[in-house]
């Protein structure tokens, strides 16, 4: 699939000074100012400023242009060269850092528009970390993920009426993409042989979506393990293959997403918002919130609320 996309000395047609309002971020929450009523925010940053740890509810994507960017997130830290893609999970603190000269595009999406399309957990599960694409590391997807992320960026300063569909489209397409890739027998569980590869994708996927409908239940390591048909040794092995986080992470990971969209709906108070989300206590509730948010739930519904 050939490129459509201007060379790097001709992107003055994405330089809109009504699309560049500043970063605001309070106690450690950045509030994403989508453009013109949308869900979606691209832009084309040649802002020189780095940011300290912070987070917010959007997918956020970095493919830098000319010169490096470098990230910290997901427990370490991402040196991003030119054409080089950077994944952060909605919801992950992350801190930037700009270098002096340098410019990008960054893409933020609200991707709860598309979250309880059948299928999207998974997803969730194998991006909870952040992804780092090269050419090299993901060379069956690299042209793919770059084009599509082309064709959004074009969409979003055109002037179509169906633009944000199309957007949505084209992301929904990167998505699946991805999964495939990360989901491939060469990929996933490369130790194992590949009639074994297959059997332990299934079998994770359903222990995802087990973890999905009983989140809210007692799971333990034991009974989980248990359910997947694995020693408890030898699952948190392979679970940790899976998601990128230990199983206990991942539970709560998993219930923090469950709070925070419980958060947006003013009809609930806090304690009713931890129990159903898992938590056996409030305590135990806003401490983890805050070592995982950088705010406490309160704090969180105040600054949904608020934009």
């Amino acid at each position: 699939m050939a490129e459509q996309h201007p060379p790097l000395n001709k992107f003055d047609f994405y330089l809109k000074d009504d699309d560049w309002t500043g970063r605001i971020v309070e106690n450690s929450y950045e509030t994403v100012h989508y453009q013109k009523n949308s869900t979606i925010r691209i832009w084309y940053n040649e802002q020189p400023h780095s940011f300290d740890a912070h987070w917010h509810n959007a997918l956020e994507i970095i493919m830098p242009v000319e010169n490096h960017y470098d990230i910290e997130a997901c427990g370490q830290r991402y040196h991003v060269q030119p054409d080089e893609i950077l994944f952060i999970p909605a919801g992950e603190m992350h801190t930037l850092y700009a270098p002096e000269k340098g410019t990008r595009f960054i893409f933020q999406f609200d991707v709860s528009v598309i979250s309880r399309i059948n299928g999207y957990n998974t997803m969730q599960s194998l991006m909870a970390a952040c992804l780092h694409i090269t050419k090299f590391s993901h060379p069956h997807i690299y042209n793919t993920v770059r084009q599509l992320l082309f064709q959004m960026r074009d969409e979003y300063f055109s002037s179509d009426d169906f633009r944000e569909l199309s957007i949505y489209s084209y992301l929904t397409k990167l998505l699946v993409a991805i999964g495939r890739d990360l989901l491939h027998d060469t990929v996933m569980f490369s130790n194992a042989r590949i009639g074994k590869q297959r059997e332990y994708i299934q079998r994770f996927k359903n222990v995802i979506s087990y973890i999905d409908d009983h989140y809210t239940q007692n799971l333990s390591l034991e009974a989980i393990a248990a359910y997947s048909g694995f020693s408890k040794y030898h699952f948190s092995r392979l679970f940790k293959q899976y998601t990128n986080y230990t199983y206990y992470e991942y539970l709560i990971f998993r219930r923090i997403k469950a709070a925070e969209e419980l958060l947006t709906q003013p009809g609930l108070s806090v304690t009713e918002i931890a129990l159903q989300s898992g938590f056996s206590s409030i305590s135990s509730f806003n401490r983890i919130f805050k070592q995982k948010k950088g705010c406490t739930p309160s704090e969180y519904r105040t600054f949904y609320t608020a934009y």
